[in-house]
């Protein structure tokens, strides 16, 4: 069976995509490994209509909607290679399926590789987060700790002392010159220089030489990569961005390669499950359009 569309992964991107084209009457297949990005987090905010709300009731929910369409199908599994040409795509699964479609949209989302500091990673999502806007609010103006990456980490640290007293950890990561020194100043934020030994309790930094300070939260930019090259099999482009890499559109979300679309976290900047989902809606009309036009 050759589907109007695959789309390869099933988050939040990939199901506002599948929904503008199954209410078209479009037949869509979604592969879907099951790794959503923000699965370490138990609530997700800043989404209207849903603030608060677990990310995987959220995605559970949207899920059980989908299904309500007859021209919906949903598999299960980790899609492997993508190869083909507009009209005629042909995707493989791990479990070795092959599947045919028309066109094709990427929603894998993104894999993050956090700084190596003992502690962190089992933090991520909980007290240690990327986004302010997304959870800013519920560290109720105490002490916020910026834990430098890279030279984003700057601009993240002017944005994050909007919730909080903040502190950049350089943690050799980042060199100030004299203006960034003053944009700091302006905000009132504090620069530790000493390096991070580990990151222990709920948000507290234990440095090198023994001190330790304590935090509401954490941010820290991670590094992103597209969480499975797949596009990549297919001849996508990839584009450079401050965070990382990310699959290259155009405005009608298609990628290098015709016929192919691509959106969420993993072809936009920045990143949160609002503009996922906005971009996933505008993907799938689009890839809908494609189909008629």
């Amino acid at each position: 069976m050759q589907h109007d569309v695959i789309i390869i992964g099933g988050g939040y991107a990939g199901m506002a995509a599948a929904l503008q084209l199954v209410r078209a009457r479009r037949s869509v297949l979604v592969i879907d490994a099951g790794q959503r990005r923000n699965r370490f987090a138990d609530s997700s905010h800043g989404f209207l209509g849903q603030d608060g709300v677990n990310p995987a009731e959220i995605a559970d929910t949207a899920r059980a909607q989908l299904a309500k369409y007859p021209t919906m199908t949903w598999r299960s599994a980790e899609a492997q290679t993508a190869e083909g040409e507009k009209d005629a795509f042909d995707v493989r699964t791990t479990d070795g399926d092959a599947h045919l479609g028309r066109r094709i949209l990427f929603a894998t989302g993104l894999s993050d590789t956090l700084p190596p500091i003992d502690g962190l990673g089992e933090r991520w999502g909980k007290s240690a987060f990327h986004c302010p806007y997304c959870h800013g609010y519920e560290l109720n103006e105490g002490r916020i700790g910026v834990i430098a990456s890279g030279p984003m980490s700057l601009h993240q640290a002017l944005i994050v002392s909007e919730w909080g007293a903040t502190t950049l950890l350089l943690n050799s990561a980042l060199t100030l010159d004299e203006e960034a020194k003053a944009a700091l100043a302006r905000r009132d934020i504090s620069v530790a220089h000493t390096n991070i030994a580990a990151v222990t309790g709920n948000a507290d930094v234990r440095l090198v030489d023994g001190q330790t300070l304590s935090f509401a939260g954490l941010f820290v930019a991670p590094h992103s990569e597209p969480a499975t090259p797949i596009a990549q099999t297919l001849g996508c482009k990839l584009d450079e961005t401050p965070m990382g890499r990310q699959i290259y559109t155009d405005l009608s979300k298609e990628t290098s390669v015709a016929g192919a679309f691509a959106c969420g976290d993993v072809a936009r900047v920045p990143h949160s499950l609002s503009l996922a989902v906005a971009d996933g809606a505008w993907a799938g009309a689009q890839a809908h359009q494609s189909l008629v036009f």
